[in-house]
């Protein structure tokens, strides 16, 4: 991924916290038919490394999970909330009037090998932890437990798991860190204006100083 330093994310932990509150990746492997996308939701899961693992599931009949540990490296991108920057926001417009649109965005991408777990007791495992992190914020969440156990026997038949540990992360948060000041603060408010709130936010953190000048890793 192409990532001038300005926009460079190097903290674990900046990047880990976007893959648990997006947690839906776009999973590109590279199989004898070429390369491969494929949509799914995966939970970050601590296990003593550095960078943690990655765990989901996939239909029975969909050939992913048939790659195995001995395959070729695979890459997740997590991403957050993105929006369409309009120059006619920039303060520097009534300056100078050079100004270009852009597009602002964060993403993380997540490479490692994939394990693909046919058990039954570890797949029912791995649906409650990323239904219990989905469901906290409800005022009901729903949980496993709720639906008829016979039902969700006959559903866990039909899914194989799949496990992927972490070997690095690149992160890369192009939020305006490049304008000056005033160029940013006039970004924000256009953001807020047409419901970009989420990015807005983002714009405003890579703001601060501290935010513009991260310590070393």
């Amino acid at each position: 991924m192409y990532s001038p330093e300005q926009f460079a994310e190097p903290r674990i932990e900046v990047m880990q916290d976007l893959i648990r509150q997006y947690p839906l990746a776009t999973l590109v492997t590279l199989a004898g038919d070429g390369l491969n996308a494929n949509h799914i939701p995966l939970h970050l899961c601590g296990d003593g490394s550095a960078y943690g693992c990655l765990r989901g599931h996939v239909a029975r009949a969909n050939p992913l999970w048939r790659a195995d540990e001995s395959s070729a490296e695979l890459l997740a991108i997590f991403q957050a909330p993105n929006a369409y920057i309009s120059p006619s926001w920039y303060a520097s417009k009534r300056e100078t009037g050079r100004v270009v649109p852009t597009w602002n965005y964060a993403a993380v991408h997540a490479y490692g090998r994939l394990r693909a777990v046919d058990d039954p007791a570890w797949i029912l495992d791995q649906i409650v932890a990323m239904t219990a992190a989905q469901e906290a914020a409800f005022t009901e969440p729903w949980a496993v437990a709720d639906a008829p156990a016979d039902f969700t026997e006959r559903l866990l038949t039909q899914i194989v798991g799949i496990e992927i540990r972490i070997t690095r992360l690149l992160g890369k948060w192009k939020v305006s860190q490049n304008q000056p000041a005033a160029n940013r603060s006039s970004v924000i408010a256009g953001l807020r204006e047409t419901g970009h709130e989420s990015m807005a936010d983002l714009v405003a953190e890579r703001s601060e100083p501290a935010a513009r000048n991260p310590p070393e890793t």
